[in-house]
């Protein structure tokens, strides 16, 4: 397991938001946190750690008033730590080449691969033509059905007919290089992992994952460490105090190397 840090931008600024909560409409999402610092503060302090493959994730629609701003705060980020970052939010096949040309070392991609419900395969092809299947990283964020867990697109607004499944990543894992899972439904909630969705992780292992909701306490990094085999990266956002919550960054980076 390693840590994976991250920076979500949200109109302009680095937030903590609750994840189900993100709204296009009036750009509205309910805060945990609102940082006083610019996106390049925390990749300098991720870069001076050591910390690889966190990733930055833009999450105002390209429509927005706000995408401007945004793209500025992530491009102090990559600036700040060339390589060190994958950025995510509003990625296609026409701009992806571009973040990697700003310095990120992959693009994170949800909704252009998986649209209007299922897999755009002329999209998948056209982003591994763009930047190679080496620098790309495919969200399977997910959220609960009664029959599983699905992915969903356009900032966690609609659910695909996708399932994560271990077909599903087996075929998947052809076009690309790495996978981000948030577990939606305990995102930015500080409550506790999403278990069933480590395991089923974990049970898979055939590429580096990194998984990212409701990490509160060391216990759920032990767990998700068990769960997942050692074979599941984790993300931390609103729990850390860099971001306002009560678990010291610098002992969960500690920590994480320890495991």
């Amino acid at each position: 397991m390693h840590f994976r840090p991250c920076i979500d931008i949200h109109n302009g600024r680095v937030k903590q938001i609750v994840g189900g909560s993100l709204k296009d409409e009036g750009n509205s999402a309910r805060e945990n946190f609102v940082s006083g610092y610019d996106g390049d503060y925390y990749a300098d302090m991720y870069r001076t750690d050591g910390l690889k493959g966190g990733h930055i994730i833009i999450l105002n629609p390209k429509e927005s008033e706000y995408y401007k701003a945004d793209l500025k705060q992530a491009e102090l980020a990559l600036t700040a730590y060339k390589g060190g970052l994958q950025i995510g939010g509003g990625v296609t096949q026409d701009n992806a080449e571009r973040f990697i040309d700003m310095g990120a070392s992959h693009v994170i991609v949800t909704s252009c691969v998986f649209k209007n419900g299922e897999i755009n395969m002329d999209n998948l092809k056209a982003l591994v033509s763009a930047v190679s299947k080496e620098h790309l990283v495919l969200d399977l964020s997910c959220r609960r059905r009664a029959d599983g867990y699905y992915i969903v697109t356009d900032r966690w607004q609609k659910f695909t007919n996708v399932p994560v499944n271990r077909e599903t990543m087996d075929f998947l894992s052809e076009y690309c290089d790495e996978y981000l899972i948030h577990a939606v439904d305990v995102e930015g909630h500080a409550s506790g992992i999403e278990e069933d969705v480590a395991a089923l992780l974990g049970d898979w292992g055939r590429l580096p994952m990194t998984y990212a909701g409701g990490v509160a306490g060391f216990e759920d990094i032990e767990r998700l460490n068990t769960l997942g085999r050692g074979r599941i990266d984790v993300t931390i956002g609103s729990a850390l105090d860099i971001f306002g919550g009560s678990m010291s960054y610098r002992d969960v980076v500690n920590y994480v190397k320890s495991l």
